[in-house]
This record gives C-alpha cells, sequence and structure tokens, in this order.
C-alpha cells in the first residue's frame, strides 16, 4: 500500500483531533509561565526573547533551567504518548510530533512567540523512537568536542537525524515527519545559525590577518 494511499485512507477527522490536542500540548510554553509565577514578568521582554530553557537560566538559575527542559521535554512525549494510544496509523503519530513542535515554537496565545523547539522536539522523538535519540547524543557529542559548544552541536544533530531515519528504516513518512522536525528546529534557530557564521568569517579575517603579519 503507498503512503499516497494510506493518506487519502486515512481517518481525517481523527488525524485533525489529535493534531490539534499535540498543537495544544506544544503552546504551553513552561518557561513563559514559570517566570510569571515567579517574578511576574514577560520572559519574551528579558534576554533573547525565548521561552527556552536557556534563556530562563540567566534569571531563574539552574533549577529553571531544569524545570523548563523536564515541562518541554515532557510535553513533547506526552503529546506522542496520546497519538499512539488513540492510533496504530505511524503517519498521524508523525503529524502529532510535528504539531506539538509547531505549538512550542509558535504558541497562538503568546502570540506565536515561543521557544526553540529542541527539548520538546527530543521528547517526542524519545516516544516516537528512541533509537534517533540515541543517534542525537552521539553525534552532540562528537559535535561538542570539536566545536566546545552546546547549542550549535545541538542543531546539527537534529539536522542529521532525518538521513539516521533513512538508515534506521526505509519509510518514506517517518523520513518526512523527521524532516519536518528538523526544519522547524533549524528555522526557529536560524538567528544563532547567522551569528555562528559571522562570527567563523571574523575570526578567519583576524587569523588571515595575524598571519600576514607574522611574514
Amino acid at each position: 500500500m503507498s503512503w499516497i494511499y494510506q493518506l487519502q485512507s486515512a481517518n481525517w477527522s481523527q488525524a485533525s483531533g489529535i493534531a490539534l490536542t499535540a498543537y495544544l500540548f506544544g503552546c504551553f510554553a513552561t518557561g513563559y509561565y514559570l517566570v510569571r509565577m515567579r517574578l511576574d514578568q514577560d520572559i519574551r521582554d528579558l534576554g533573547s526573547g525565548s521561552v527556552g530553557a536557556k534563556n530562563v537560566r540567566r534569571f531563574l538559575g539552574w533549577p529553571g533551567f531544569v524545570t523548563v527542559v523536564l515541562g518541554d521535554v515532557s510535553k513533547g512525549m506526552f503529546a506522542v504518548w496520546v497519538a499512539r494510544h488513540f492510533t496504530q496509523n505511524d503517519r498521524i503519530v508523525a503529524l502529532a510530533m510535528v504539531a506539538v513542535v509547531v505549538g512550542h515554537i509558535w504558541p497562538a496565545q503568546l502570540w506565536f512567540r515561543g521557544g526553540k523547539g529542541i527539548a520538546t522536539s527530543l521528547g517526542a522523538l524519545l516516544i516516537y523512537d528512541y533509537h534517533l535519540i540515541v543517534a542525537f547524543l552521539l553525534l552532540f557529542l562528537g559535535f561538542f568536542v570539536v566545536l566546545r559548544k552546546s547549542v550549535i552541536p545541538g542543531i546539527f544533530a537534529i539536522a542529521c537525524l532525518p538521513l539516521v531515519s533513512m538508515y534506521l528504516a526505509n519509510d518514506s513518512a517517518r523520513v518526512v515527519g523527521i524532516s519536518i522536525v528538523s526544519g522547524l528546529v533549524l528555522i526557529s534557530h536560524r538567528r544563532n545559525l547567522m551569528e555562528e557564521s559571522f562570527q567563523f568569517v571574523e575570526r578567519r579575517k583576524i587569523r588571515a590577518k595575524h598571519n600576514r603579519t607574522d611574514l
């Protein structure tokens, strides 16, 4: 049975209900509500403006960081678990995975200004296919050893997961779902990628200038 035929024969009422539920789970921005409760401020007006754990750590320390990570990971896990509970259709489960990440990055109640999606994506992937999390950790550690940073290795590792999924299981629907999740994370981190690229170019210019001076 082809993927297109399976899509045509899918229960779209069930699919839309599961996707909407997953999106609403994603909209619960742990960092936003934690900072609002603790400091009575909007975390989007502080620091980098993200509701993610890294920005929350600047104002609530490591306890706030851990709380946000656990909250964001949990909602990703729960959204996919609920989808699996109500359907055996892997394509609808993949749709739920995408929807919860979309909800985290673009929460409607916060005027579509949310987080960047890595923690929620990892939580969703953990339930969807834990092998991908093992691959993510290995890739992340490899990039971290080279770059000595945390955000960029995480982005690179997420970006590699569609290839890992293609290697683990030749299922086009799974690969498409994971590719969309990876793409969403890359889009949400576009500013980080641009800044890193600019800094890399500047470092190369400075190094080249020093080399000419030494000559």
